[in-house]
């Protein structure tokens, strides 16, 4: 599991490609330290096992269904990725709940500057805007941002200078993909709120659990 907070940039120093997977290589300082074989590093959002460690870089694999949900595939050397290593039970939660779990793909449609903030508009699939509400938690890259708008086409959240300056959000440009993941917490919710097909009854109503029901009790 992960926060959201982005420890440090890395840069792709290597790209090796199989018939339907990468491995790549990471050039980095910070997130080394105390890196072992086997650790998971959020690399742009996505969870990925370290199987090389040198004293510059480390190296990880992306099978095929990564490659699938993701941006790696155009990625290439000397671009740069958030980077950020799975949570301590003992570290403060300053973000949401990352599984590290890529949910799509969004593609950025504008940018905008607002005062000192960029408000960044985002098109993603119908399935994942379908995931999302106004002021609930999504993942961007790997960033942990607040939704600040959502429609039936894309949505809009907001970048403070620091989040600007530690991480590659603003490095992009319109036009440009990025990896996305919805609220763990909203996914559970709402697939339990889904009408189930096979039962001719919904786990809302079997349960006695509603949308109403989880406002009144501060869940939503």
């Amino acid at each position: 599991m992960f926060t959201g907070l982005v420890e440090e940039i890395g840069k792709i120093s290597k790209i090796t490609k199989g018939s339907n997977s990468y491995q790549f290589g990471i050039q980095t300082k910070k997130v080394l330290n105390d890196l072992k074989l086997g650790d998971s590093v959020a690399t742009n959002g996505a969870c990925l096992t370290v199987v090389e460690i040198s004293n510059t870089s480390f190296t990880v694999d992306i099978m095929a269904e990564t490659v699938k949900r993701t941006n790696f595939s155009q990625m290439r050397i000397g671009d740069k990725v958030n980077l950020e290593r799975a949570m301590r039970l003992s570290d403060r939660l300053g973000g949401h709940l990352v599984s590290g779990h890529i949910d799509g793909i969004g593609k950025i449609s504008h940018i905008q500057k607002e005062d000192i903030a960029h408000i960044i508009n985002i098109e993603a699939p119908n399935e994942v805007l379908s995931q999302m509400l106004n002021k609930g938690s999504i993942a961007i890259d790997g960033v942990s941002l607040t939704i600040i708008n959502v429609s039936d086409k894309d949505f809009q959240v907001s970048i403070i200078p620091h989040t600007a300056h530690e991480t590659t959000l603003l490095i992009k440009k319109a036009g440009d993909f990025v990896n996305l993941e919805t609220d763990l917490i909203g996914k559970y919710v709402l697939n339990f709120l889904r009408t189930d097909k096979n039962k001719n009854v919904t786990q809302a109503k079997a349960s006695k659990v509603s949308m109403d029901f989880l406002a009144e009790n501060g869940f939503i």
